[in-house]
């Protein structure tokens, strides 16, 4: 990591630390159910702040790596790193900083799309294991909070550790290709099946119950409580592990998809961020509205087909035929577009 890097980072985190600050709880403590149109108010700002960040990269791109300098021939090694899709011969600095920070804009847009929309199945995932464990639902909004905090830590960790081992070696996006079309796959063919969670055979829930002291039963908001001198483990904390448990499963697919998008570890990793921090404003929001996307797990099984397509491709020859980011897209928003529309002229006939 650069000075230009370390700062600009620097300086990302403390913002984003400041947005934690006001939305996760330190002016509202309560413990209670999160309406919809709170919900829906504050998906719409993280939405905002997310696309206000996107307008930032097309006039600024050039500090996520150069600060406030640079040089067409930085330019020029940083397209070669992360095989950016354009190309910038011919061109004076001015031109190619506004082709690259476009570029970064649409890389970084697409990459927070996608994790969006695959955010909403593991939102499906969430209310299964909400449900699974009894949680009372005013409880909800505190796991989700500290469920967030332990996200962004594990992608920050995930996003550039597979970076590092993709720059060094460029044939684990193959391994990443495979993986994403087998499990578009495979949530295509179980689309239609009604999951569960068997909570006395969770791996987790095993794992925990061997290893430590728990609680029988919920103790309020506490995850841990202290009886007779002696600490006890919660369910409600058990909760949290597991979500965390299916967040790390979740990113397996949910990254690599991003990096058939960009190799820039930073932009995967800001479009991550944006995503997450408007994740538990999203869950609260969708599971209010959950039944009226009965396609859209279709949908996410062709986005995920389709990613892993893509990266199975040649990248020189994709450049080549002129397929670019915005042509990603495109695509992603037609298929998710085209789910959704469906869903909604097409809804689930409830049995009388």
């Amino acid at each position: 990591m650069n000075p230009s890097e370390l700062v600009f980072f620097s300086v990302f985190l403390i913002v984003i630390a400041g947005f934690l600050v006001l939305d996760l709880g330190v002016f509202d403590k309560r413990n209670h159910i999160v309406p919809f149109k709170e919900a829906l108010a504050k998906t719409i700002i993280w939405i905002s702040v997310s696309l206000g960040f996107y307008v930032l990269i097309i006039f600024h791109g050039e500090w996520f790596h150069m600060g406030g300098g640079g040089n067409i021939d930085e330019i020029r090694l940083l397209i070669d790193k992360y095989d950016h899709p354009i190309n910038i011969d011919g061109l004076s600095y001015k031109e190619a900083l506004r082709v690259y920070n476009n570029n970064l804009s649409l890389e970084f847009l697409t990459g927070y799309l996608i994790e969006i929309s695959l955010s909403v199945d593991n939102i499906f995932v969430m209310v299964m294991i909400f449900f699974a464990f009894g949680v009372d639902p005013k409880y909800y909004r505190r796991v989700l909070i500290w469920g967030i905090l332990a996200a962004i830590v594990l992608r920050f960790l995930f996003i550039f550790s597979a970076s590092a081992i993709i720059l060094k070696f460029d044939w684990v996006l193959y391994l990443f290709g495979v993986l994403l079309i087998y499990t578009g796959i495979k949530m295509f063919v179980t689309r239609n099946r009604q999951e569960k969670i068997d909570i006395a055979h969770h791996p987790v829930v095993k794992f925990v119950s061997g290893h430590f002291p728990v609680y029988p039963t919920f103790v309020r908001h506490y995850f841990v409580v202290t009886k007779n001198g002696r600490h006890f483990i919660t369910p409600l904390l058990i909760v949290l592990m597991v979500i965390e448990f299916s967040d790390v499963i979740f990113a397996v697919d949910s990254i690599p998809a991003i990096f058939s998008i960009t190799k820039d570890p930073y932009v995967v990793f800001f479009s991550n961020v944006f995503a997450i921090l408007g994740l538990r404003s999203m869950f609260f929001m969708v599971i209010n509205i959950i039944e009226l996307f009965r396609y859209l797990k279709t949908g996410l099984a062709f986005l995920l087909v389709f990613i892993g397509v893509k990266m199975l491709i040649n990248h020189e020859w994709l450049i080549s035929t002129g397929f670019t980011t915005l042509h990603s897209l495109l695509v992603i928003i037609s298929i998710l577009g085209i789910s959704i529309i469906v869903s909604l002229l097409f809804p689930e006939k409830k049995s009388t």
